[in-house]
C-alpha cells in the first residue's frame, strides 16, 4: 500500500474482532470504499489503521462503514465494557444449554426442551448471528456465517441439544482467545506504560508536578529516589543509579552523573536528580521504541503473508466440499439427506482456518514484544525470519568488538610546533563530530583545559578524517592513508606510527601546508563479552565471523586475534565495508553486519540483517538498522539468533499443528466419526493451543 501526501491515517478499536479469517475480508471490503487509500489490521491489538483522503471521507463516516461492516469502533481502547457482558451472557448460555441436554436425557418432551434450548442459543449466538448475517450480505464467508448455518441446520434437523451445547462452547472459546489474546496485548501495551504520566517540573525556585506533555524543550525536572525518570534529558546536578533495564536491557543499574544522558522509562535509584530535558513526550527513546514495535507489527514475515493468501483460498474451498458431502451422496447413492447433511455442517464448522491463521502473528509479536522488553529491537517479522538464515556476522572494531570509549594516550608534535596549539587545531576541527575518535579529544582537551577555536570551510572525509581552516591556515585531521594521498607524509613520521601501532594503538594525523605537525594516539581495550559471544556463535553454527573495520592493518590483526576472528579485513572506507559485505553475501551466504549505525551505514543496509549496537538514544542507529541493540552488550547477538531459530520453530509447530487438527477431523467428519460440538473443540481448541505456543516466545531474551 503506497500512501499519498494528501492522505491521512485514524486508528479505531475493533471490539468485536476476534475471528481471523474475518479480518482480511474486513480489509478488503474497507479499501473498497470512495476515499480510502488503504488499510492495515493487527489482530494481537484489536485495532485497525485506515488511511484515507480527507477531502473525500473524515472519520466518522469511517467509524459508520465500519460499524455497518458489523465491527462497531471505539477510538479509545475500553476493554473493560466487552467482558463482563460477553461473560455474563455466555455462563447463562451454557447454564441452560446443559440443564436442556440434561433435560433431553431424561425424557422431557420437545415443548420443555425446545424453549430452553432455543434461550441458550440466542444469548450465546446472537452475536455471532448478527455478525454472520452481515458477512452474507457483503457477499463474503467468515466464521461467524459458517456457525450461523451450523447450528440453524442442526435445529431444523432435530439437534437441539447439540446446536445449544455448540454454540456455547463456540463462545466460551472466543472467551478464552479473548483473554489469551488479551495476554499478549499487555505485554505490547506495558511498554507504553513505563513513563509516567507526570513530571517535577522546576519553577521559579518551587518544583511544580505537571503532564509530561507540558514541559518544554530546555525546561528542567525534578526526579526524586525511586521515581521512574519521565523524559530524555542531560543530567545537571545530582548522582545516582539508574535501572535502565526498560530500554537496553542491562540487568544492573548504571552509575549516571552531571553531563550524563538519562532516558524516559527508567527507574532513578538511591539519589536526587535535576535533569535538562532533551525530548518531547513524543519524541523520547521509548516512545520511538513503542512505535517502531507498533510498525513492525505490519512488516509482516514471508510465512505470514503466504498463510494469508493460503487461508483465502482454503475456506471456499471446504465450504463447496462441504455443499458437495451434503448433496452427493443422497442424490446419487440415494443416502439420508439428515445423515449427510450433519456432516456436511460439521465440515463447515471445521472449515474456518482460525487456528491457522492467528498461529504466525500471534508467534511474531510476542517475540518482537520480548525483544523490545530486553532492548532489542526488532523492526519487523520479516527480520526476525531472515535472522535465523544467518551464516556471516561481521562485526566492526571501534565501539563494536571493542569498548570504543578511546582515550588519547599520546599527544606528539612534530617539525617543533607546540603540543598545546596541537591540541587547540584538533578540537577545533572535532567540535561537531560525534565520531569516536572526536569525542576522545574533545574529552582529553576539555580536561588539559584547552578551547576550541572557530573552524571554516570545515569537511568530512568519510573514512579519511576532516579538512578545515583554522585562523586562516588550512589543516587536515585523519588517518595515515589520507596524509599520504595529501602527499604531506615522511619516514619519520612512518616510523613514529608504526611504534604506535606496535602496541595496538589508534592515530590519527594532523597536518596543514608544511606537512604533518603531530600525531595523537588512542587507547581502546577489547569487550569483556565479545570472546564469549563469538564463542557462543560459533557454538551455534555460525563458521564465518569477521570483523571489518577503518583502522590500521596492525590493530585490526591484534583485536581479532584477541576476540578469536575467523578473518580480518582493515583500513576500509564505510563503501568498502558494504562491497565486503556484498562479497561475503555472494560466496558463503546471508550476512549479518553490527556495527554503530553511523559510520557502518552503508554496509547495514547491504547487509541480509543490519544490528546496529549501542543505538540508545541514536536516532541514526536506528533508522539505519534492522535490528538496534538499544545496550553495549554483544551477549544479545546470540540471544537475538537464539529467539529468531525458537520463533520460527514455534511457527512451523503451530502451523502443522493447526493444518494436522483440520485434516484429521475433516476426514472423521466424512466418514461420520465427528459430531458438531468435536468440531468446535477441534476449531477452537487449536486456535487456544497455538496461541498458548505461540505466547512462549513472550519470556525475555
Amino acid at each position: 500500500m503506497v500512501e499519498s501526501q494528501s492522505s491521512a491515517k485514524i486508528k479505531f478499536l475493533l471490539p468485536t474482532m476476534d475471528c481471523p479469517s474475518c479480518a482480511s475480508k474486513l480489509v478488503s471490503s474497507i479499501q473498497s470504499k470512495e476515499g480510502i487509500v488503504g488499510a492495515d489490521i493487527d489482530l494481537v491489538s484489536s485495532t485497525i489503521i485506515i488511511h484515507y483522503h480527507p477531502e473525500l471521507t473524515d472519520p466518522q463516516r469511517l467509524a459508520d462503514l465500519l460499524a455497518g461492516e458489523g465491527y462497531p469502533p471505539r477510538i479509545e481502547p475500553n476493554e473493560g465494557r466487552k467482558l463482563p457482558a460477553k461473560l455474563i451472557t455466555t455462563t447463562l448460555s451454557g447454564f441452560l444449554a446443559v440443564t436442556g441436554t440434561v433435560l433431553d436425557f431424561l425424557g422431557f418432551p420437545l415443548y420443555v426442551l425446545v424453549p430452553l434450548l432455543t434461550a441458550a442459543i440466542l444469548l450465546g449466538g446472537y452475536r455471532i448471528a448478527y455478525q454472520g448475517l452481515r458477512t452474507l450480505l457483503s457477499r463474503r464467508l467468515d466464521m461467524n456465517f459458517l456457525m450461523t448455518v451450523a447450528v440453524l441446520g442442526a435445529a431444523i434437523i432435530g439437534e437441539w441439544s447439540e446446536a445449544a451445547v455448540v454454540i456455547f462452547l463456540f463462545s466460551l472459546a472466543e472467551l478464552i482467545e479473548g483473554y489469551t489474546m488479551g495476554r499478549v496485548r499487555r505485554a505490547v501495551e506495558k511498554l507504553t506504560e513505563l513513563s509516567p504520566p507526570m513530571a517535577n517540573l522546576i519553577s521559579d525556585n518551587s518544583v511544580v508536578e505537571v503532564p509530561v506533555e507540558g514541559v518544554a524543550l530546555g525546561g528542567e525536572i525534578l526526579i526524586r529516589e525511586g521515581e521512574r525518570i519521565p523524559l530524555d534529558g542531560i543530567i545537571l546536578e545530582g548522582r545516582s543509579h539508574v535501572d535502565q533495564s526498560t530500554i537496553t536491557g542491562e540487568s544492573i543499574p548504571v552509575l549516571k552523573e552531571a553531563d550524563d544522558e538519562v532516558f524516559a522509562g527508567t527507574m532513578n535509584g538511591e539519589g536526587a536528580l535535576t535533569v535538562r530535558v532533551t525530548a518531547g513526550y513524543r519524541d523520547t527513546t521509548l516512545a520511538r521504541i513503542v512505535h517502531l514495535v507498533e510498525e513492525a507489527r505490519t512488516r509482516r514475515a514471508k510465512v505470514h503473508r503466504f498463510i494469508d493468501r493460503f487461508a483465502a483460498y482454503y475456506t471456499p474451498l471446504v465450504v463447496a466440499s462441504a455443499a458437495m458431502v451434503a448433496i452427493i451422496p443422497p442424490l446419487l447413492l440415494g443416502a439420508g439427506w439428515l445423515t449427510w447433511v450433519y456432516r456436511a455442517l460439521v465440515l463447515l464448522v471445521i472449515s474456518c482456518p482460525c487456528a491457522l491463521v492467528i498461529s504466525t502473528p500471534v508467534t511474531i509479536i510476542s517475540a518482537l514484544t520480548a525483544a523490545a522488553r530486553s532492548g532489542v529491537l526488532i523492526k519487523g517479522g520479516i527480520h526476525l525470519e531472515q535472522i535465523r538464515k544467518t551464516a556471516v556476522v561481521a562485526l566492526d572494531k571501534t565501539g563494536t568488538l571493542t569498548v570504543g570509549r578511546l582515550q588519547v594516550s599520546a599527544v606528539i608534535p612534530h617539525n617543533s610546533f607546540p603540543k598545546e596549539e596541537l591540541l587547540t587545531i584538533a578540537v577545533s576541527l572535532e567540535v561537531g563530530s560525534e565520531h569516536h575518535l572526536a569525542r576522545a579529544i574533545r574529552t582529553y582537551s576539555q580536561r588539559q583545559g584547552i578551547s576550541p577555536l572557530p573552524a571554516d570551510s570545515f569537511k568530512a572525509v568519510p573514512g579519511r578524517g576532516v579538512v578545515g581552516v583554522v585562523e586562516g591556515r588550512r589543516y587536515i585531521l585523519g588517518n595515515h592513508l589520507m596524509v599520504e594521498e595529501w602527499g604531506w607524509c615522511d619516514h619519520k613520521i612512518h616510523d613514529e606510527l608504526e611504534r604506535q601501532i606496535a602496541g595496538y594503538k589508534t592515530a590519527v594525523l594532523l597536518a596543514n601546508s608544511a606537512g604533518v605537525v603531530g600525531i595523537i594516539a588512542f587507547d581502546d581495550r577489547l569487550r569483556d563479552e565479545a570472546k564469549e559471544s563469538v564463542e557462543e556463535l560459533r557454538r551455534m553454527g555460525i563458521r564465518h565471523l569477521v570483523m571489518l573495520t577503518g583502522d590500521n592493518e596492525v590493530t585490526a590483526e591484534e583485536f581479532a586475534r584477541q576476540a578469536e576472528m575467523d578473518q580480518v579485513w582493515s583500513g576500509l572506507l564505510p563503501q568498502a565495508k558494504a562491497e565486503v559485505v556484498q562479497e561475503l553475501g555472494e560466496r558463503i551466504g546471508a550476512v549479518m553486519m553490527v556495527g554503530d549505525g553511523v559510520n557502518d551505514a552503508p554496509a547495514l543496509v547491504v547487509a541480509d540483517v543490519g544490528v546496529a549496537m549501542g543505538a540508545v538514544g541514536s536516532d541514526a542507529a536506528i533508522e539505519n538498522a534492522d535490528v538496534a541493540l538499544m545496550g553495549d552488550d554483544l551477549r544479545k547477538l546470540p540471544a537475538l539468533l537464539n529467539l529468531s531459530r525458537k520463533t520460527m520453530r514455534i511457527v512451523v509447530q503451530n502451523v502443522v499443528l493447526a493444518l494436522s487438527i483440520k485434516a484429521v477431523f475433516l476426514a472423521l467428519a466424512v466418514f461420520g466419526l465427528a459430531t458438531l460440538w468435536m468440531a468446535v473443540f477441534a476449531d477452537m481448541g487449536a486456535s487456544i493451543v497455538v496461541i498458548f505456543n505461540g505466547m512462549r516466545c513472550l519470556r525475555r531474551i
